[in-house]
């Protein structure tokens, strides 16, 4: 049993029936077994580091393209057991860093274009999945987006304010009853609506996809650790794999991988999961369009509907660990599972009483300039990409056939978008690393506190962290 509290301090129901077992969405459908682990040395055309989203998306599009080119994929565990089997279920045309920055440094008219490809890109899973019969469990309903407090109201101005500059986006303001009449969040005094996003179910993706990938010729070798990856060749603790494209699909497990401990921060995010909710507890919140769901918070929460008629919750427990430490299996501390009861009491005291199903966490890729990126260099043969920091789901697809359009050689619209080639520095080194990304997450938490105690507008202090973290 796990005692939570709500907002007011009073008890609410907090049973969770399991922790970690890397996720709620792999517990449904099952654990896999690892499949064709690898048995010997091999020579192929293209090497595939990871079997998360990115590296299957890879593989899919050069097997497609090319059937003739001998592709695998080296996963030390199985297909989706990172992030892409562990995240919140966002099939989201956000760009990982916002359009702002990259109009800084890229015409105007192609930092556009980057918004509509991931507009695109959303659509390209829907139909993907739908012609190679992926049941995902996609419905497309947008992303709500509540201001409840007058801070995050301010927020939520400035944020339609830059709409207004990029309409590719596609944002709408709503006033508080038009917000209500999608999902009637407690406190909710407007809101952005944004039509470019999908709830899905993470693990059945992945499944999916690894099934789709398999079924072109492309070998996927579970159970595989790579322990070193150089040009054109993979060494994994089975055997060595020599390719002449080796593509790193790693995201949040880079900085296992010797050498990229300080390339991308692995940054902890934790969920829990209700059990069903009756059909008097959906009236009294709606929610029946299927949106996805977060708020103007500095350290915010994300959530979903699954089909099932759960709500999935998600946020920041534990931000980071010491000298880029991995989570493994996704067990997640009391602490994290009660913070994130109290958010989704908050948000909706109608289900204060609905025990939690399960909970879990998993590690996400971070930059230094919190921008993910898509590289591929001919001479080495070297590729990869990720750093989507949480909004990866669709970024991964588009991440996957710009790949592809670089291994082949291709100069398209993709391999022109402000995110191919960009760089990075590497995040400083402990304990600078730690202390730093501790206390950022702090003074937003406190700022969220803050902000929701006083009338005042946005905390100086999460301005303040918002300069020194880059974000």
């Amino acid at each position: 049993m796990t005692e939570v509290r709500g907002a007011d301090g009073s008890e609410v129901a907090g049973t969770t029936t399991g922790s970690g077992g890397v996720s709620y969405w792999y517990q449904e459908i099952g654990l896999p077994t690892p499949s064709d682990v690898l048995e010997d040395d091999a020579d192929v055309d293209v090497a595939i580091v990871g079997a998360g989203y990115t590296g299957l998306w890879a593989a899919y599009y050069l097997a497609t393209a090319r059937p003739d080119l001998q592709v695998r994929m080296i996963e030390q565990r199985y297909v989706g057991y990172g992030a892409s089997g562990r995240n919140g279920g966002w099939l989201t045309a956000a760009v990982t860093g916002g359009l702002d920055g990259y109009a800084k440094t890229h015409p105007r008219e192609l930092v556009a274009r980057f918004q509509q490809a991931m507009n695109a890109s959303v659509d390209e899973v829907i139909a993907v999945t739908e012609r190679e019969r992926v049941d995902a469990e996609i419905r497309k309903g947008g992303t709500l987006m509540v201001a409840r407090n007058p801070a995050q109201q301010e927020r939520a101005a400035a944020a339609t304010a830059r709409a207004r500059a990029w309409p590719e986006l596609g944002h709408q303001w709503l006033s508080r009853e038009e917000a209500d009449e999608r999902i009637r969040v407690a406190g909710t005094r407007s809101a952005l609506w944004e039509p470019h996003c999908a709830r899905v179910h993470p693990a059945k993706l992945a499944a999916g996809l690894g099934r789709v990938v398999r079924s072109l010729g492309v070998r996927i070798h579970e159970g595989t650790r790579a322990v070193e990856i150089a040009p054109r060749v993979v060494v994994t603790d089975r055997g060595t794999i020599r390719a002449r494209h080796v593509l790193r699909a790693t995201e949040g497990f880079t900085a296992a991988i010797p050498g990229q401990r300080r390339t991308w921060v692995p940054l902890n995010s934790s969920m829990i999961i209700t059990e069903p909710l009756t059909d008097d507890m959906w009236e009294a919140i709606g929610w029946r369009h299927y949106d996805t769901l977060e708020d103007f918070s500095h350290v915010y929460s994300y959530a979903q509907r699954t089909l099932d008629n759960r709500i999935a919750i998600g946020g920041r427990g534990n931000p980071y660990r010491w000298a880029s430490g991995i989570d493994i299996d996704g067990e997640t501390p009391a602490g994290t599972i009660e913070t994130l009861r109290r958010v989704l009491v908050s948000w909706f005291p109608p289900i204060r009483d609905v025990p939690l199903a399960h909970a879990w966490s998993g590690v996400l890729g971070v930059p230094r300039n919190w921008r993910a990126t898509v590289a591929y260099d001919p001479h080495s043969g070297l590729g990869q990409a990720g750093g989507y920091v949480g909004t990866g789901v669709a970024a991964a697809n588009l991440a996957g056939r710009t790949l592809a359009d670089l291994v082949l050689g291709e100069s398209t619209e993709r391999t022109m978008l402000p995110w191919v080639d960009q760089r990075a520095r590497r995040w400083e080194p402990e304990p600078l690393r730690w202390l730093g990304i501790q206390s950022l997450y702090r003074a937003y938490g406190w700022a969220d506190r803050r902000e929701f105690a006083s009338a005042r507008g946005t905390s100086r202090l999460a301005r303040a962290a918002d300069v020194v973290s880059g974000r």
